[in-house]
């Protein structure tokens, strides 16, 4: 009887643990005061972006996995001017919009995994992540002048869990 009640819950819980590229499980959340919400906020809001409403998701991905908070947004305005034109809840173009996700917020913490753990992006600087996610040379630029706008990396991290 006891086995019958453990190995539900046993699968529910391996199943939580490994998930899959669409999974995105939200354990923490972003404190609203944190100076670099309201930075994405506004930017994406001055430039009337859909992303505006997934900010947070910006930074609980970039803080999870120790990337600069400017990246993931800079890459998204590149690659889907925000969240105006993209397909397959991809806004930030991974694998030339092949990979199709459940949910945009399950791409954001996919590709920041993926930049932050994969073979091809760890241990490899700023230049190097932007080299390989696309290697055009005009590319890792307008990335880069996307992230001096959003502003300096030191505004601080301010997660807390749930």
């Amino acid at each position: 009887m006891l086995l019958r009640q453990v190995v539900p819950i046993a699968g529910f819980l391996a199943a939580s643990i490994v998930g899959s590229s669409n999974d995105a499980i939200q354990l923490k959340e972003v404190d609203q005061n944190d100076p670099r919400l309201e930075r994405l906020k506004q930017f994406f809001g001055k430039l009337d972006c859909p992303l505006k409403s997934s900010a947070e998701e910006f930074l609980i991905a970039a803080d999870e996995n120790d990337l600069d908070w400017r990246l993931l947004p800079s890459i998204s305005f590149v690659e889907s001017s925000g969240g105006k034109d993209y397909k397959n809840n991809n806004v930030l173009g991974w694998d030339s919009c092949r990979e199709k996700f459940e949910t945009v917020e399950a791409g954001i913490h996919y590709v920041a995994a993926q930049l932050a753990n994969s073979k091809l992006y760890k241990d490899k600087t700023l230049e190097g992540k932007l080299r390989t996610y696309n290697p055009r040379p005009e590319y890792g630029q307008l990335v880069r002048q996307v992230m001096r706008i959003l502003g300096p990396s030191g505004l601080g991290s301010a997660i807390a869990a749930d």
